[in-house]
């Protein structure tokens, strides 16, 4: 399992174009960049309480993010009162198979590669952008990241299609594993289209009061 969550580290800072995580002595840390997420950490198999306690009692940067594969109790005594739980999530992984994909009547399936991140897009006949993903290429491991449906266009099968058409374009690359952190939403069409969750993804946020 620690071997597919480093994996979905890497792939994770590909598909968002991040710098290389660095590492640590409790994991992986990212310089993500952005307002709502400066630094992310995530803990790893080598990450013991005390080390953590360290970690965490060292941040000062505002919307850094600490996250593990464990259980929200499991962690939340870790912090005070100003880290912010993410929203639960999950590590789940798959053996890519290629397989059939049709896009429903009335819309069209776009696909590019640019550098070691491939993604898809599905536009309906106007044009408008109905569906989307992407996976960041690690090796024999990819990571599909930021599967979106547009809510105008939900319940039309768009988001089981993004997913194969990312695999078969994964398998074409000679990709045999798939990794992603899915939402407690996404949990059910990953299930549904043979996926696994390997562990809980739990996350906390920085966000000290303004004085």
């Amino acid at each position: 399992m620690w071997e597919i969550a480093r994996a979905w580290v890497d792939g994770w800072a590909v598909s968002r174009r991040t710098p290389k995580p660095v590492g640590a002595p409790w994991g992986l840390s990212i310089q993500v960049g952005l307002p709502a997420q400066a630094v992310r950490h995530v803990l790893l198999d080598d990450a013991d309480a005390e080390t953590v306690l360290g970690l965490v009692g060292a941040i000062t940067q505002p919307t850094t993010c600490v996250k593990a594969f464990l259980e929200p109790d499991a962690m939340e005594s870790w912090f005070s009162p100003e880290w912010e739980p993410t929203d639960p999530g999950f590590l789940m992984a798959v053996d890519l198979r290629a397989s059939a994909v049709r896009a429903p009547d009335g819309y069209t399936v776009a696909t590019a590669t640019v550098d070691e991140v491939m993604s898809v897009r599905i536009l309906a006949a106007d044009g408008e952008l109905a569906a989307r993903g992407r996976i960041g290429l690690t090796g024999a491991a990819c990571v599909f990241d930021q599967i979106i449906t547009e809510e105008a266009h939900r319940r039309r099968g768009l988001g089981t299609v993004v997913m194969g058409a990312l695999t078969n374009a994964a398998v074409e690359h000679g990709v045999a594993t798939g990794i992603l952190g899915a939402t407690v939403p996404g949990r059910a069409l990953y299930e549904a289209l043979d996926w696994k969750v390997l562990a809980p993804l739990t996350g906390f946020t920085y966000k000290p009061v303004a004085a």
